[in-house]
């Protein structure tokens, strides 16, 4: 039987549920996952392996209307992402409407590979209205097949994983197959971090912060990481850290829970916060931070 292997990307707005989608078809937690929009910045590949098959999937940030250089950035991920893949999976809702972002319809309608439309939520809704969703969809993206799904409770997941495999072109695979990602340890430490800030802090605060690991230490017993929040307001350092550290201690004392799950080890984990003035909007920090494609 030949191999086969490619690229299935997951592009859509923010908020319907591509992270959750993506760690349920990958079978690891690898894409923040949060009720906020915006909380996926760069483009995170999870891999999924078998004896003759490899998919690697792409989650990407939701397409917005960029208001900073950042966002930008992140828009020109999806950009890529459409480009390059072999299998597309647009993900939208049961509350999502259909003339947001009529730009990327347009793409999404005039590429030459598969196209998956993923009406994701369906638990919060009933089947008339699911129903009805799925007609208007058909006639909004004629060239797609469309399954109703429910990422959060792993509803048609399955179904919609054998339908991949069944279009994957073939090719040998692109990964070794035991790696389940191209990101580092370090990346997935900053992305922990940067998710208990999203859930630790409200309005602006999350959405202008970044974080970077400055020390990465596997000793016998124990793995010493120190990592730098950034943010972009001077007044934004004390709401991080908050009243006598407390505010900063609880982000610090949730990410290291979850690091040391993630790494399998017991962590140290030191955090300092920094100003770094509208780092958002400066090409030199988005190229420090990373936000430029590989």
């Amino acid at each position: 039987m030949a191999h086969k292997a490619g690229f299935v990307n997951i592009i859509g707005n923010p908020n319907v549920g591509k992270s959750t989608l993506m760690n349920a078809f990958v079978g690891e937690r690898l894409s923040i996952i949060t009720n906020k929009a915006q909380t996926t910045r760069h483009r995170i590949m999870g891999i999924v392996s078998g004896d003759d098959f490899q998919m690697v999937y792409s989650d990407t940030p939701g397409i917005l209307k960029p208001h900073y250089k950042l966002q930008e950035a992140m828009l020109k991920f999806v950009d890529t992402a459409i480009i390059d893949a072999d299998i597309i999976l647009y993900v939208t809702d049961v509350v999502e409407t259909f003339d947001k972002n009529d730009k990327y319809l347009d793409k999404i309608r005039k590429v030459q590979v598969p196209v998956l439309l993923l009406i994701n939520k369906i638990d919060l809704s009933n089947q008339a209205e699911v129903e009805e969703k799925v007609q208007m969809w058909h006639e909004v993206l004629p060239n797609a097949q469309i399954y109703p799904v429910s990422a959060a409770q792993k509803f048609n997941t399955t179904e919609v994983f054998e339908k991949i495999k069944e279009l994957l072109p073939e090719n040998p695979p692109y990964y070794d197959k035991d790696e389940l990602t191209d990101r580092t340890q370090r990346f997935f430490v900053q992305e922990i971090v940067r998710e208990k800030i999203f859930l630790n802090y409200k309005k602006e605060i999350p959405y202008s912060c970044e974080v970077l690991v400055e020390e990465f230490k596997e000793l016998t017993d124990i793995t010493r990481i120190s990592a730098t929040i950034f943010v972009s307001r001077e007044q934004h350092k004390g709401i991080i850290i908050g009243h006598k550290g407390q505010a900063l201690k609880k982000v610090g004392i949730e990410a290291r829970k979850d690091i040391e799950e993630f790494l399998q080890t017991k962590v140290y984990l030191g955090l300092n916060v920094k100003v770094q003035l509208n780092w958002r909007d400066k090409d030199q920090n988005l190229r420090f931070f990373g936000y430029e494609e590989k």
